[in-house]
């Protein structure tokens, strides 16, 4: 499924889950056991340096309950992209929601059209309180597409928007990230360069907005990753990983070279989650994942 319908599936009502592929069916008392042995034993993490997470819509053929075990047996204690109807589930197998969502009007309905923010503003006023009072941190939001509108007037109007729930997300300690897409699988959406993210960064001011810096997309659209990492850093706030060209695994089927990328990212001093947002073509999607986490050990 493709992100964008996935996010728009989703919002305030959660997700709903689809079937575990016999391949990966374990039976009732299985699951019984690993639940039980995910309770006791939380496991470590598998980084010394890089704090790791997934997005459980790439795997959304897996139960998210049953994901999360497979978290828990992994020694991964976070995932993105989990609204609140699903955090008890999360709390359940102590696994962190490191990417919070919910509140968003899905990706091309954003914070640059004014049209839009009164509906924004009476989501995220309500969201900001239940993620803090869940313990998390980050949420995510999304600048919309041009729609015929400048970036000029476009950054204007999310400057104007945003101000009116930053104010609340300080004081309760949430950052919001808007994250960056490329023109070719969202055409027209906005927040499509970090120079213009970055420009939203510094108009707003606030350690409370942060931009989610997609190596995926980003790649697509400008390259000069590394590079980018290193002069930045310090508006990035968390980041995604995908394999390009596809979207799939970050092995060397693909182009990048993640083990450099987690390097530059680890001597940043960055502290915050490197999420796998992959979707595998492998039939052991899991093994996928664990190649990844692998991969990114920086």
């Amino acid at each position: 499924m493709k992100r964008r319908k996935f996010i728009e599936k989703t919002s305030l009502t959660g997700l709903a889950l689809g079937a575990l592929p016999g391949s990966l069916r374990a039976n009732t008392n299985q699951l019984n056991q690993l639940e039980a042995d995910a309770q006791v034993n939380s496991g470590p993490e598998v980084g010394e340096k890089i704090n790791h997470s997934v997005c459980h819509w790439c795997f959304e053929q897996i139960p998210l309950e049953d994901f999360l075990i497979t978290l828990r047996r992994l020694g991964i204690g976070a995932i993105d992209l989990v609204g609140p109807k699903d955090w008890p589930l999360l709390k359940k197998h102590n696994i962190h929601c490191s990417m919070c969502n919910g509140a968003e009007l899905g990706l091309t309905k954003g914070w640059n059209n004014p049209k839009y923010h009164p509906e924004l503003i009476d989501n995220y006023t309500k969201m900001i309180p239940l993620v803090a009072e869940a313990g998390y941190t980050n949420l995510i939001c999304f600048s919309g597409n041009r729609d015929g509108m400048t970036d000029q007037k476009g950054l204007a109007n999310c400057v104007s928007g945003l101000r009116q729930v930053l104010p609340l997300a300080e004081k309760h300690g949430v950052v919001l990230q808007m994250e960056l897409f490329n023109q070719i699988d969202h055409p027209d959406y906005m927040c499509d360069h970090s120079d213009w993210g970055i420009a939203l960064c510094k108009a707003l001011g606030s350690n409370n907005f942060k931009l989610l810096y997609d190596i995926y997309h980003m790649q697509i659209q400008e390259g000069d990753i590394i590079r980018t990492i290193q002069n930045s850093h310090q508006f990035f706030g968390h980041y995604h990983t995908a394999g390009v060209p596809g979207r799939h695994e970050i092995d060397d089927t693909q182009e990048l070279y993640y083990p450099a990328i987690m390097r530059a990212i680890a001597a940043t001093g960055f502290t915050g989650y490197v999420a796998q947002e992959f979707m595998p073509t492998s039939d052991d999607p899991i093994g996928s994942l664990v190649k990844a986490f692998e991969i990114c050990d920086a």
